[in-house]
């Protein structure tokens, strides 16, 4: 998969522009509204590309069932400490999907590619499904994905949820983003490097 314009123009509209609109809204409409408001890019993305292309985008689907996670979890209120875990509710529900997506026929990584490939080419998702049927090794390099991806996210929460019951409040604060932002550097890393590693063995064979 290569970056394109559309691709990015994708992860813009379905990444960028909800947090850009909650940071815009946020101040007038309070966390609840803001977090309404930064679901109408997706939205109008998914309705954009159904008209288009006349299937659903699975990738603004993932995102605007994130933002919808975020929404059900600040409805259920509670004290500060209940707060500070909810920080981490939707991520890390999305780690325990991509882990329960492992004993499906196929993981939540593929379809995440399968959305990206389908803007970059016309026959995208039939080359796909191709090289998903005659590469095993395509199969197991998204299933480790998937388990990698889902092992961090789900770290990520469990750890969350440790240092809030068990250090003060001001400590969360100061600890939790190092602890959120070195597990996702890590698991972007790794992630570009596997990716490569996977170009290159693809190339010598």
């Amino acid at each position: 998969m290569k970056i394109k314009p559309g691709t990015l123009a994708e992860l813009a509209v379905n990444f960028l522009l909800p947090w850009l609109v909650y940071r815009w809204a946020q101040p007038h409409y309070g966390e609840t509204g803001a977090l309404y408001a930064s679901a109408v890019p997706p939205i109008a993305w998914s309705i954009v590309e159904f008209i288009r292309l006349r299937r659903l985008d699975f990738l603004s689907l993932f995102v605007l069932a994130g933002i919808v996670l975020s929404i059900v979890a600040m409805m259920l209120g509670g004290g500060t400490r209940a707060l500070l875990i909810r920080e981490s509710f939707a991520s890390g529900l999305f780690g325990v999907a991509f882990l329960l997506s492992l004993a499906l026929p196929r993981p939540l990584i593929f379809y995440l590619a399968r959305a990206t490939v389908a803007r970059q080419t016309q026959d995208g998702i039939a080359r796909l499904e191709a090289a998903w049927a005659e590469r095993p090794a395509l199969r197991q390099s998204l299933r480790l994905m998937t388990a990698a991806w889902g092992a961090g996210l789900t770290l990520e929460m469990l750890l969350r949820f440790w240092l809030v019951w068990h250090l003060s409040v001001e400590r969360v604060l100061v600890v939790s983003p190092f602890v959120s932002y070195a597990i996702y550097g890590v698991l972007m890393l790794w992630t570009l490097w596997y990716r490569r590693r996977l170009r290159a063995d693809s190339q010598a064979a």
